[in-house]
């Protein structure tokens, strides 16, 4: 049965990120740091080829993309944002130690919404949604190879509610620049929207001369 491969891609890091802000909305600059070094892992890490690309909504994730992938032109899918941190997003802990509510909104694992932000709940069932909507697309329009690059906490939510083997947000957390490969396949996407987990991305240099032994 035909099936369609989904590389999920965690964008590299901002400049807010190195400075310890939450940056969900806010938009930043890749760090020229990050930028060296993707330009390092794309030598030495091959990346998977593709034929569709897309990416969440910030600069961060489009420039990761590009980086990668200089000739894709990436679809932005929206639903797939960061969440929004509200009053508090581009801001560090230090800065917000006195706001009132936030030692309550960091003990409770961000159950609450920030002041005009969203809540873990609303994020986790956003993002649920928009990857729904992909997976979906993807099918409809025969796409049977594409990249997407996101935030960890995008990919770490679409990995814990869709991926096989099941397993919780911070078992999927992955480097900058690195991320896995779904294999979405309709009559078990239709009966459970779930997608198998294969391999990582990129695939290590050890690893690819290990394979080609076999």
């Amino acid at each position: 049965m035909k099936s369609y491969l989904l590389h999920l891609i965690r964008n590299m890091p901002c400049q807010g990120n190195l400075e310890g802000r939450y940056i969900g909305r806010t938009e930043s600059p890749l760090a020229e740091s990050a930028v060296t070094d993707l330009l390092r892992l794309k030598r030495e890490h091959p990346y998977p080829q593709a034929e569709a690309f897309f990416a969440s909504p910030h600069t961060r994730c489009v420039d990761t993309l590009k980086l990668i992938y200089p000739w894709a032109d990436p679809e932005v899918v929206l639903e797939l944002a960061e969440c929004d941190f509200g009053d508090w997003d581009g801001k560090t802990a230090q800065e917000l130690r006195n706001e009132p509510g936030f030692a309550d909104w960091l003990a409770g694992g961000g159950q609450t919404a920030p002041p005009n932000g969203e809540s873990s709940p609303v994020f986790v069932q956003r993002v649920c949604d928009g990857f729904e909507l992909l997976a979906e697309s993807l099918m409809a329009r025969g796409l049977t190879n594409a990249v997407l690059v996101a935030p960890a906490g995008v990919l770490t939510t679409i990995l814990a509610a869709c991926g096989l083997p099941k397993a919780p947000p911070t078992d999927w957390l992955c480097d900058p620049g690195f991320g896995y490969t779904l294999r979405i396949t309709p009559s078990l996407w239709m009966r459970g929207r779930v997608a198998e987990v294969i391999d990582m991305v990129p695939i290590p240099m050890e690893e690819l001369e290990v394979r080609s032994e076999e």
